[in-house]
């Protein structure tokens, strides 16, 4: 059996995957998705690589999962810790010596944006987080979830140049979700021809789809495990 070890996105913490890891753990699964640091302005991405490897301690089997901005911190932990596979979920990929603050640009992410929002009537950007983050689930799953908001990551850490020559050499994934309101779907589905050169996994879902559809989701990472 695995240990799935899920990252958490920007103002998030580690219950973002409770549904998620309820589905792995009944199929005997482990999982480790820990709260990193927040409310710290001194943290940098290796200080949240650092916490997420305290809590897998000494655990094998690895599969190492980010979420959104945790696409910065996963590969970062597959690098140090020996892992079966890397998977980005609706994640921000990295490049080397990239800062989380440079990606906006470098990717073209706000005319994606506003390409996406002309189609849908301003669904995608929207400022209402329950139309662009929180659709798809019921409404008290997303305010208790709006709730848990906490001030991650740091300006330190946006700042900081992601610091790998590449990406770990390891199987890697994504799971890119077709209803997805912040990172719109063809540009996410350039991101990973071009970064990863991979096609990835699609699920019909929004950004917070540890939430939306928990169980496809959980699905997808088993399938990673294998292989």
């Amino acid at each position: 059996m695995s240990t799935f070890v899920l990252i958490h996105g920007a103002g998030d913490v580690g219950w973002y995957w409770h549904l998620v890891a309820a589905e792995l753990r009944a199929h005997g699964h482990d999982v480790v998705a820990p709260d990193l640091p927040a409310d710290d302005d001194t943290a940098q991405l290796t200080d949240y690589a650092d916490a997420v490897v305290a809590a897998v301690g000494d655990r094998t089997d690895l599969v190492v999962a980010g979420q959104s901005f945790g696409g910065f911190t996963a590969p970062l932990v597959a690098d140090r810790l020996s892992v079966d596979a890397l998977v980005f979920v609706a994640g921000m990929i990295p490049a080397p010596g990239e800062t989380p603050d440079d990606w906006w640009a470098n990717t073209g992410y706000r005319a994606a944006v506003r390409e996406q929002a002309a189609r849908d009537g301003g669904l995608t950007g929207n400022d209402d987080p329950y139309v662009s983050f929180y659709h798809g689930m019921p409404r008290a799953l997303a305010e208790e979830a709006m709730s848990k908001e906490r001030n991650h990551p740091s300006a330190a850490a946006m700042r900081a140049p992601w610091p790998l020559k590449a990406l770990p050499d390891v199987p890697t994934g994504f799971v890119l979700c077709t209803q997805d309101r912040f990172f719109p779907p063809d540009f996410m589905r350039r991101q990973v021809a071009e970064r990863l050169g991979i096609t990835p996994d699609e699920i019909a879902a929004g950004h917070c789809v540890a939430l939306s559809r928990p169980k496809e989701l959980a699905d997808i990472l088993r399938r990673h495990a294998r292989g």
